[in-house]
């Protein structure tokens, strides 16, 4: 038996369309990292672009449990003695980078590489409900049909 590994030609990608509406962050980030790499087809393999283009609306309507909302720090560094940044999901929301919340945790699932980054950039997301790849017929995926604890009720 020899092991099966799909071609750069023989690759068809769809585009994928998840409402974020109450979705909770960690859990969407998941669903959104395995369709990007490709591990919820039966074709995939691991050193190949072999996942769809992810369509991500609703962004700014994200739910955090417990009290992620504040307690949950993102740092960054300037490369400048203190030049240490923090940030929180609170502040995000409020400076109307909500997209950016989903786009880290979704960036700290994909492996770290040139492969990765080229799966993440099939990745775009919206603050609202409307997005610009209508012409694409993207296929909706209910993510609380997956497990009831996707969203928040």
């Amino acid at each position: 038996m020899k092991t099966f590994s799909i071609k750069k030609e023989e690759i068809k990608k769809k585009w994928v369309l998840i409402d974020a509406n109450n979705a909770v962050l960690g859990r969407l980030a998941v669903i959104s990292a395995n369709i990007l790499r490709g591990k919820n087809k039966p074709e995939y393999t691991p050193n190949q672009d072999c996942g769809d283009n992810l369509i991500i609306i609703n962004a700014d309507k994200i739910y955090l449990t417990g009290k992620k909302e504040t307690k949950k720090i993102y740092y960054k560094h300037t490369g400048h003695p203190g030049g240490l940044k923090e940030t929180t999901p609170e502040k995000m929301k409020l400076n109307n980078k909500s997209t950016d919340i989903i786009k880290k945790a979704i960036k700290r699932m994909i492996p770290k590489g040139p492969l990765g980054y080229q799966q993440l950039s099939n990745c775009k997301i919206y603050s609202g409900d409307q997005h610009l790849h209508s012409a694409q017929n993207p296929l909706t995926l209910d993510i609380s049909k997956f497990n009831n604890k996707n969203i928040n009720r």
